[in-house]
Parts: structure tokens; C-alpha cells; sequence
């Protein structure tokens, strides 16, 4: 190992974030997104089968998302920009459900976040723009999905909005409602 750091997210179990080693010199940088072995290594035994990628815009929120029926491992990362990354504990049972965890990605900074399958998921832009990467251990069903809402007072997640950014959300995610109404 050594590739990789990884450091588990305070209380709420599963969810890690990971720092590649980056090897840079005059002509610029190279890092390991991805190491099966490692990640296996460092106690991420997953099998991702599809890569996403989106771009967004200051201001734009997402999320927060999950799937029912097939919920999904991701493994997300930044490579333009800046966010604020967020999972919230969907897991029937779990001593910390409903609570929420939140990581600033950046390119900079070259973290990524590893969510495991029984989370909402969901991030803010807070750069002019940005691209976000991201592995899922199952396929998207689009007739599977669910949602919260970003604002929904029983999570109380701490946005980094500052003054006079104006959010802008899909009209799909202006009308999930709240955690205690969700179907999980």
C-alpha cells in the first residue's frame, strides 16, 4: 500500500475519505485515482461497474440522491473546481442514520470521498465551475431513484452557502421532501 491514505469520516461508519500520493515535478503531477488493491487493502472491497461525470456551474446544488431498491457504493471526486460534498446515513438500524457528513473536493486538493451503499448523496458548487467524477458499484435505475431535500430541517446539514449565492437546483430536487416522509 501506500499509494493511498485513507481516513474514516467521524462517526458515522463507512464513509472514508482518500488521498492519493501525488508524484509531482517541473513538468507537473501523476497520482492513482484507482487501485483495486489498495483500495481493497485499506478496507474498500468494492467492484465499480459505471463512471460518471458532470458539470456544474457556482451555485448549483445536487442531491440529494439515492437508489431504493439498488443503492450504490460511489467513489467521487473533483477534477475542476471546488465542492462541498455530502452524504447523509440512510441505513435502517445504524446508530448514526439521518446524521450527515460533509468534505470540501477539490482539484486542488485531490481528495476523494468513498460513500457506501445506504447513503443520500448530493454537493455544492463553489467555484465558477465544476467537474465532478465519480464510480458507481451498481448501474443507474432511473425508475429506482429517490431523494431528500437539501434543506430538510431533521438533517440540519450545514451548506457553506455564502451571502448572495443564488442556489440553483433541478426541478426534481425541488420537490424531495424530508427524511421522515422518504421511502427507504
Amino acid at each position: 500500500m501506500g499509494k493511498i491514505t485513507v481516513t474514516p469520516c467521524g462517526e458515522i461508519e463507512g464513509l472514508k475519505v482518500v488521498e492519493p500520493a501525488v508524484f509531482g515535478d517541473a513538468r507537473g503531477y501523476f497520482m492513482e485515482t484507482y487501485n483495486q488493491k489498495d483500495f481493497t487493502e485499506a478496507g474498500i472491497d468494492v467492484t465499480f461497474v459505471q463512471d460518471n461525470q458532470s458539470s456544474s456551474h457556482y451555485g448549483v446544488l445536487r442531491g440529494l440522491h439515492f437508489q431504493i431498491n439498488y443503492p450504490q457504493d460511489k467513489l467521487v471526486r473533483v477534477v475542476r473546481g471546488e465542492v462541498f460534498d455530502v452524504a447523509v446515513d440512510l441505513r435502517k438500524g445504524s446508530a448514526t442514520y439521518g446524521k450527515w457528513h460533509g468534505v470540501v473536493l477539490s482539484a486542488e486538493n485531490k481528495k476523494q470521498f468513498f460513500i457506501p451503499r445506504g447513503f443520500a448523496h448530493g454537493f455544492l458548487v463553489l467555484s465558477d465551475t465544476a467537474e465532478f467524477v465519480y464510480k458507481c458499484s451498481d448501474f443507474y435505475h432511473p425508475n429506482d431513484e429517490g431523494g431528500l431535500a437539501y434543506n430538510d430541517p431533521e438533517i440540519g446539514i450545514e451548506w457553506p452557502i455564502p451571502e448572495g449565492m443564488e442556489l440553483s437546483l433541478s426541478d426534481k430536487d425541488k420537490k424531495w421532501g424530508r427524511l421522515s416522509e422518504a421511502s427507504l
